[in-house]
C-alpha cells in the first residue's frame, strides 16, 4: 500500500538528496486533492502520529504560506512554514517547507496525485538542499515514517469523508433521503 524509496540512486541528479514517499488512498482525486488544500482539513489529519497541528496562517495559493505550528507527543512544538510554489488542482502541489520564511535548510516538495479508477496515488517527492540534510531528517526526525505516517493519516481522514458523505447520501426506510 505504501511505498518509498530514500534516495541514493544515480540516475537522478538529485537522488542522494531526496525521499520519496507513495501511498493509494480509495478516494477520488478531486477528494484527496481538497482534503490537502484546504485549511479545514489539514488540522485534522497533518502530521505523524501523536501530532497534532495548529495554523496560524493560511492562504492556498502560488506564493501564499501556510505558517503552522506541529505539536509533538512529547510536548515539544515545530514551527513549520510552506510557501505554494505551483498549484495545478487537482493534480500536482510544488512548495517549499522550512521552520520559517528565510530558513537557509528548507527543502522543496512536490505532490501528485494520480487517478487510479476511484482511487488516487498520491506520489511526494522531496528534495533537500544537501545529502547531509536529508540524511539528517531521515535519521533525527525519521521522515520516511513521519510522511508513511501523514499520508496514513491522510488516507484515514479521506475514508471517514467518504463514509460521511455516503451515509448522507442513503435512503432511509420510509423512502426519504437522510
Amino acid at each position: 500500500m505504501t511505498t518509498t524509496s530514500s534516495g541514493g540512486g544515480s540516475e537522478h541528479p538529485t537522488a542522494d538528496r531526496e525521499i520519496v514517499i507513495s501511498r493509494t488512498i480509495s478516494a477520488p482525486r478531486e477528494l484527496v486533492f481538497e482534503a490537502y488544500t484546504q485549511v479545514r482539513h489539514l488540522s485534522r489529519w497533518w502530521g505523524p502520529e501523536g501530532f497534532s497541528t495548529t495554523t496560524r496562517s493560511f492562504e492556498f495559493r502560488v506564493g501564499g504560506i501556510w505558517d503552522f505550528v506541529m505539536h509533538g507527543p512529547d510536548g515539544t512544538d515545530y514551527q513549520e512554514w510552506i510557501t505554494w510554489r505551483e498549484i495545478v488542482p487537482p493534480e500536482r502541489i510544488a512548495l517549499l517547507h522550512g521552520e520559517s520564511r528565510d530558513d537557509p535548510n528548507a527543502f522543496e516538495s512536490v505532490l501528485a496525485f494520480e487517478p487510479i479508477g476511484d482511487e488516487t496515488r498520491i506520489v511526494m517527492r522531496t528534495v533537500f538542499p544537501t545529502k547531509e540534510l536529508r540524511d539528517e531528517a531521515v535519521e533525527k526526525y525519521h521522515a520516511i515514517e513521519g510522511g508513511e505516517q501523514t499520508l496514513g493519516n491522510l488516507a484515514a481522514y479521506v475514508a471517514e469523508l467518504t463514509r460521511n458523505d455516503t451515509g448522507r447520501n442513503e435512503t432511509t426506510p420510509n423512502g426519504a433521503e437522510s
